[in-house]
């Protein structure tokens, strides 16, 4: 049976302040990981650039890269404003100096 609502990933890619950073790396990864604490989060990727063939279509420019999958839109509306998630960017948002957010449904 087909859900009504179609998964929803969440891709977020971030440039630190410190680019480069080994230990802000670290850092940053470690307070992505407490999002999976979050109930509407379903899977949480953290990723790094990968050391692919350099391509004009490839940007590996970001440090750190997370991957979270929904059930619903609802679901990460919900996320959006969970206090798990509001205390993740109070902790780590000044690790970053930029941040893109990729949002597609199947």
């Amino acid at each position: 049976m087909k859900s009504k609502n179609p998964p929803l990933a969440h891709h977020v890619f971030f440039w630190l302040k410190n680019n480069g950073s080994e230990s802000d790396r670290k850092l940053l990864a470690t307070g992505i990981q407490t999002l999976n604490q979050i109930e509407e989060v379903k899977d949480l990727h953290i990723g790094l650039p990968a050391s692919t063939e350099k391509r004009d279509v490839v940007d590996n420019s970001y440090d750190v890269c997370e991957l979270i999958f929904f059930d619903s839109t609802e679901d990460q509306n919900t996320y959006q404003t969970h206090p798990i998630h509001q205390e993740f960017i109070k902790n780590y948002g000044h690790l970053w100096s930029r941040v893109v957010v990729y949002d597609s449904i199947q």
